[in-house]
């Protein structure tokens, strides 16, 4: 028992005695290690400074409440009256459109068709800096020449000079776009980054207005389709009780298009719309230099060890070969 901890007080002892020259070494050391860290703030300083402002535009988005608008009553209480027509119409349901919608302004198709053909182009793929005074984007001449307009910028299949939606929309979903729901309230946060907030707010407003209208287009086509299959209906049919609910139905889908016709904000309402910010929200080159700090300390502390053991390690060496 006694050798055992004669052993443990000697491990003791050599681990004192390794920390003690661990803290010499850095100590000699010191030079280096503020050699190191100082060059890697310089270059964290010239990297924050390099990386653009990028700003963010956010409108809170409420869901249109269907199930207690006229639309929603006028279907829920007839929908029984266009099974006996054998027509199928919307529930109704609160939110619906709403849950489809957030996964439709994910879409490839709904940027390509709804959201593309509104925004200027180099305005998402040849951004080289934003001139606040002026308030203009200056754009990357290797990509595109405003001057002529055109595109001139390197590309490989399947990528082609003028970028595809695809390819644009990939750009526009990582480095732009963000839309998230909130569970409890059923908000949702509409955000756009930019490095012009001009813009920024520039596209969460069509977006939103865009998504509204498709939702406001497709009900309408529907309602128009069901109008005419109904005064068909009503043409053709002798039975007076048959004519009597597909007329009810007629007037509900009349009042239906005029509803739609009436409300822009068909899908989503503002809780609060975007605006243009004046703070950015990124980089914080404040963490960029911090974090360059301590990396440049790590990287010191490392270099200035295994300087000083291998130069012992070639010390030995040099020894064993003279003796």
């Amino acid at each position: 028992m006694k050798e055992i901890d004669r052993d443990k007080q000697a491990i003791d002892f050599d681990d004192e005695i390794d920390l003690r020259e661990l803290f010499f070494i850095l100590v000699q050391g010191k030079r280096m290690v503020a050699y190191v860290t100082a060059f890697l703030v310089i270059i964290g300083i010239i990297y924050s400074l390099y990386l653009p402002n990028i700003y963010q535009s956010e409108a809170l988005l409420a869901p249109v409440d269907e199930s207690s608008s006229l639309i929603g009553e006028a279907l829920s209480q007839y929908s029984g009256l266009a099974g006996l027509a054998g027509i199928n119409l919307p529930t109704g349901e609160t939110g619906s459109n709403s849950k489809k919608a957030i996964e439709l302004m994910n879409s490839l198709n709904f940027f390509e068709k709804y959201i593309m053909p509104k925004i200027f182009l180099p305005d998402l793929m040849a951004v080289d800096s934003w001139d606040d005074e002026k308030n203009i984007i200056i754009y990357d001449d290797s990509i595109f020449q405003k001057d002529t307009n055109t595109w001139v910028r390197d590309f490989s299949y399947p990528q082609k000079l003028i970028p595809s939606a695809q390819e644009s929309f990939e750009i526009f979903k990582n480095d732009n776009l963000s839309v998230l729901e909130d569970n409890k309230t059923k908000y949702v946060s509409l955000s756009i980054k930019h490095q012009s907030p001009v813009i920024a707010k520039e596209w969460v407003q069509i977006i939103f207005e865009e998504v509204n209208f498709f939702y406001r287009q497709k009900d309408k086509e529907s309602s128009e389709k069901a109008v005419i299959f109904l005064n068909k209906q009503i043409a053709d049919n002798s039975y007076s009780e048959i004519r009597q609910a597909t007329a009810s139905l007629l007037k509900k889908e009349i009042q239906k298009l005029t509803l739609v016709e009436a409300n822009k904000d068909y899908v989503f309402e503002y809780v609060y719309p975007p605006s243009v910010m004046e703070e950015k929200i990124m980089p914080n080159r404040y963490i960029i230099v911090f974090l360059s700090l301590l990396l440049g300390v790590f990287l010191g502390v490392i270099v200035v060890i295994f300087r000083h053991y291998l130069f012992l390690s070639r010390k030995n060496e040099v020894e064993k070969i003279v003796s």
